[in-house]
């Protein structure tokens, strides 16, 4: 994309359009919404390959073509009114700011990661599924009196209907502070036994008990720092080459947007393997607590025997260092079945 928008003069075109609005607000925020849209339409056919097509050659998608396609459409309005804003607010630390405009721009994105993770329960996800309390009875009852057990404050467990899009299994911990959810999918609830969903919930409520929300929030801040500063380092190198080539003039203008994003993204790709291993040893630690929390090993085993539908269970080690941001269905298992052995031991 970074290649079509520069090498091929699209975002010298975009630059042309937009730098008529008046004021400086106006041409930033206009090329902005016009790049997230061109990006998007670039990348359709992939998104399509991968979401749709190969979702339904698997089996696990439940969703006809239309509300897929409607779905993908609300995450392009969202990235397309956030997004601009937070390129907006982005070019202007980079202007204001010169050569400390990575230590600024991380500021700022951090603002905005966790203004988006407090309102996501609450304004973002109900957008895409329906959460409603889950029902009254014995796997509801076995769920709140795990979560009073280790001090959880919570009162209530909210079901998704995840199976409108999907037959993935899953569940989560979302939010921060007062809009911290606790959720379910129906899948779980629907294809699981209520061992399983205590396993399942136990590792949740491992994620709140441990503070893996800030604690994670803090890791990719200090990611998406040092992944500014390698953009600011990088870009201000390549246009001293190519900048005339490609009509960019500074890190300060806005025409200079797919580099930018180019850059970050190669960061992030190369920082692949550590960006997992963060997320991949909070799972580790939450899966440890759940087995403590229900003591339902068997129920652990066999649901991450369930999760193989769409995680490749029995990966080489460094494939999974690699790779994975959630432990493998065989570390999962044998750490279930360690648990076990330990306690059959001393009970």
């Amino acid at each position: 994309m970074a290649a079509i928008f520069l090498a091929l003069g699209l975002s010298r075109v975009i630059r042309g359009w937009t730098s008529r609005l008046p004021g400086k607000v106006l041409p930033t925020l206009a090329y902005a919404a016009l790049y997230l849209l061109l990006a998007y339409l670039l990348n359709f056919p992939l998104s399509l390959y991968d979401d749709y097509f190969r979702e339904h050659q698997y089996g696990l998608s439940n969703q006809s073509f239309g509300e897929w396609l409607t779905d993908d459409l609300k995450g392009l309005a969202l990235s397309l009114v956030f997004g601009s804003l937070v390129l907006l607010a982005l070019y202007a630390a980079i202007r204001r700011t010169g050569r400390n405009w990575w230590m600024w721009g991380t500021g700022i994105l951090a603002v905005f990661l966790v203004v988006s993770i407090f309102v996501s329960p609450v304004f973002i996800s109900p957008l895409f599924n329906k959460y409603t309390p889950l029902p009254a009875g014995p796997v509801r009852d076995q769920i709140l009196s795990m979560a009073r057990a280790n001090g959880v404050p919570a009162d209530n467990v909210y079901l998704v209907d995840a199976s409108k899009q999907s037959k993935r299994i899953s569940a989560n911990v979302s939010g921060l502070g007062s809009t911290i959810r606790v959720s379910l999918n129906d899948n779980l609830l629907n294809r699981s036994t209520p061992e399983e969903v205590q396993a399942v919930m136990g590792h949740e409520l491992g994620h709140y008990v441990l503070n893996h929300i800030p604690k994670m929030l803090i890791f990719l801040v200090l990611i998406i720092g040092i992944g500014l500063w390698f953009v600011d380092w990088a870009f201000h190198r390549l246009i001293g080459s190519y900048g005339a080539r490609w009509g960019i003039a500074s890190v300060a203008d806005v025409s200079g947007l797919p580099l930018l994003m180019a850059l970050f993204a190669i960061f992030m790709f190369l920082a692949t393997p550590a960006f997992n291993t963060i997320i991949r040893t909070q799972e580790q630690e939450a899966d440890v607590f759940g087995l403590n929390a229900a003591r339902q090993p068997d129920g652990f085993a066999t649901i991450a025997m369930k999760l193989s539908e769409y995680r490749k269970i029995d990966p080489s080690p460094l494939e999974e260092m690699i790779f994975f941001d959630h432990p493998s269905g065989h570390t999962r298992v044998l750490t279930a079945m360690r648990w076990k052995a330990e306690h059959l031991q001393t009970e």
